[in-house]
């Protein structure tokens, strides 16, 4: 008996077919405008053939004046509904759901193509946790920027409803602009919205409040949280069950537990050899939620072996099974696990020789796998890191003088 062919009820009611769910991935497919591409569109044409029960898009910026990368699909009005409408009808005649991620970087916004960085405290980022490498020190947001910050998280959510994406996903990790409220490590403010755990959580319930008021209860709202930001003085696996406890409380339907920052990548060190043997990252945290709360559970980063894929969900450590980069390279992936045809996989971390660039070189590499996806071709296992390097280096030019012409 395969549990990962069982269907997943959430507690709004909404149903997944499977216990298989294409993770977030960032595509950096939009124009130069920052609006869905056909080769976007395509790229999830492709992967709802996959099998997954559940398809996660790349994170979708609700602020065009916060972009994490250059070519990231921003949604802060009804412009592009036509092309949003096309993106969501790309899983037309699949059993799929599409939901998607919707993020504002906060201090992480590309510095090379915004103009102000913004943030709960004016605590700059380190490149790669080197202190002599950082960001310029962001600015502090005010009350009514926080505020309106919420609204655009729930304007954007109504927007994705109304082109006909199943459901949306609070992006809450990887040290983007919602952990930074969370972390006392990035928010050391003194009102209502740091200090306490209670007053760093209010944030993220605030939006999540907000966006159930605009999309009503029929339409799934999901998080991705870190497990803890594992930096001194940061978000901590305490922290991070109570904020489970809040949200479940709450009534979100689905929580993905992840892991790390841009500062302290978790998914790039060594494992313990108990976690090893049962792959995924974040296990060990996850059988510890398991009993505090019982909204539907999501695990990404490490699963690589369709048996203890099966085991996980068999046992109810957790509810849904999160694969983000093996997508961009086994394009039908949740069929052969389904049909138990692929046992296993493997992905490549690609590394330049330079350490401080090795994560984002990773990210745009596997970029560059969805983007042959998207133009009808197969992925390409020897692409060579270093083109994709300069290519997306042009594409932060481009965007660079996309901006100028835009102030002349």
């Amino acid at each position: 008996m395969n549990a990962l062919k069982d269907e997943m009820i959430l507690p709004n009611g909404a149903i997944l077919s499977n216990r298989i769910a294409k993770s977030a991935m960032s595509e950096n497919l939009s124009n130069a405008y920052n609006e869905p591409t056909p080769t976007l569109i395509n790229a999830y044409k492709e992967w709802s053939k996959s099998g997954a029960g559940l398809l996660i898009t790349g994170n979708i910026m609700i602020d065009s004046n916060a972009i994490g990368e250059p070519r990231n699909v921003v949604v802060e009005n009804r412009q592009n509904l036509k092309l949003l409408k096309e993106w969501a009808m790309s899983v037309e005649g699949s059993n799929t759901h599409l939901w998607a991620q919707i993020n504002h970087p906060g201090r992480q916004a590309m510095e090379l193509i915004n103009s102000n960085l913004k943030a709960p405290s004016a605590i700059p980022l380190k490149s790669s946790g080197r202190k002599n490498a950082t960001k310029k020190v962001p600015e502090v947001l005010t009350e009514k920027e926080i505020l309106d910050i919420i609204e655009a998280f729930a304007n954007t959510s109504i927007i994705l409803k109304e082109a006909g994406f199943s459901g949306v996903q609070i992006h809450g990790a990887h040290g983007y602009l919602v952990i930074q409220f969370l972390s006392p490590y990035t928010n050391i403010r003194e009102d209502k919205w740091g200090g306490s755990l209670d007053n760093r959580s209010r944030f993220v319930v605030e939006i999540y409040r907000k966006i159930r008021a605009y999309v009503g209860d029929d339409f799934p709202i999901g998080i991705k949280l870190n497990s803890t930001d594992f930096q001194k003085g940061g978000f901590s696996e305490e922290e991070s069950m109570e904020v489970v406890k809040i949200l479940s409380k709450e009534g979100i339907d689905l929580i993905e537990i992840s892991g790390g920052t841009y500062e302290a990548p978790a998914m790039m060190g060594k494992r313990k050899e108990s976690t090893l043997k049962r792959e995924a990252y974040f296990i060990d945290y996850i059988e510890k939620v398991r009993k505090i709360t019982t909204t539907p559970l999501m695990l990404t980063g490490g699963f690589r072996t369709t048996s203890v894929m099966k085991d996980a969900v068999a046992s109810n450590q957790l509810d849904i099974i999160g694969i983000a980069r093996p997508f961009a390279v086994y394009p039908n992936i949740g069929n052969e696990i389904l049909n138990e045809s692929r046992l296993g996989f493997k992905t490549n971390i690609k590394k330049s020789g330079v350490k401080a660039i090795n994560g984002m070189m990773n990210i745009i590499w596997y970029e560059s796998q969805i983007k042959q996806l998207g133009q009808g071709k197969k992925p390409n296992p020897n692409l060579s890191p270093w083109s994709v390097f300069f290519n997306y280096l042009w594409l932060i030019i481009q965007h660079k003088l996309k901006g100028k012409k835009n102030n002349n």
